[in-house]
């Protein structure tokens, strides 16, 4: 019975990881960001959890793995997709670009949704990424809109041109999910200084910059994360 029970935990920590990315994506079209963020953060505290809970039981699963990528793919893609899409509904567009634009343009954000499902499958398929990431994984990219536009989302409505620079960062950061570029994983092998020291300093210092900036402390964090990856990976090379 105890077996039965316990083979099933992870694969209903990853159920909760999709109910709260569907839940998350029903706010953020409701233009409710914070608690569609709360939701996200929720999705990945269930995903850190079940592969965690699956390894520590001995019970990893091919299905598992593929219920895994599709509840990522929700919580991490389409949810804060949405949040970008209700958010350049509510954005004044620049005049020279026609009335047209306000109605197409905010349906562009969904290709970031894309792009995390693109991300999600190389990563099930690239053996490089058993102990790192290539690209950056989802739930960060995540986390980094949902915090941005629920720290600041409120002020961007307020020029007609920030809609040309969210739209901007909706490819660079897409580009970011897919591309070649190493980034450290949050996993420890041991509790050293010696080969830690990345992983160490990063978590240093994401305590003060969360507590400090609030909200859109976790997108700043994110982008100290990727820029961590990339001076700690040029150094290693």
């Amino acid at each position: 019975m105890a077996n039965c029970i316990t083979r099933h935990i992870p694969n209903t920590l990853t159920c909760s990881n999709l109910v709260s990315g569907c839940v998350a994506t029903h706010f953020a079209f409701q233009g409710n960001y914070q608690t569609a963020f709360l939701f996200i953060i929720l999705g990945a505290v269930f995903d850190f959890f079940d592969g965690m809970s699956a390894r520590l039981l001995g019970v990893s699963s091919p299905i598992g793995k593929e219920l895994d990528s599709l509840a990522d793919i929700v919580t991490f893609g389409v949810a804060p997709s949405a949040m970008i899409y209700s958010l350049l509904f509510t954005m004044t567009w620049p005049a020279c670009l026609g009335t047209e634009v306000g109605e197409v343009m905010p349906f562009f954000a969904f290709v970031m949704a894309a792009f995390s499902a693109l991300r999600l499958a190389k990563f099930n398929l690239d053996e490089r990424q058993s102990t790192s990431f290539i690209g950056l994984p989802t739930p960060a990219n995540a986390l980094f809109w949902g915090s941005l536009i629920v720290g600041i989302g409120d002020s961007l409505p307020s020029s007609s041109w920030l809609t040309i620079l969210l739209l901007f960062w909706v490819m660079m950061m897409s580009w970011l999910l897919i591309a070649e570029i190493p980034m450290f994983a949050l996993k420890f092998k041991h509790w050293g200084w010696r080969g830690n020291e990345v992983k160490y300093i990063f978590v240093l210092t994401t305590i003060p910059l969360v507590l400090l900036l609030g909200w859109i402390g976790v997108a700043v964090v994110i982008v100290w994360y990727v820029l961590l990856s990339m001076i700690s990976s040029k150094l290693i090379n």
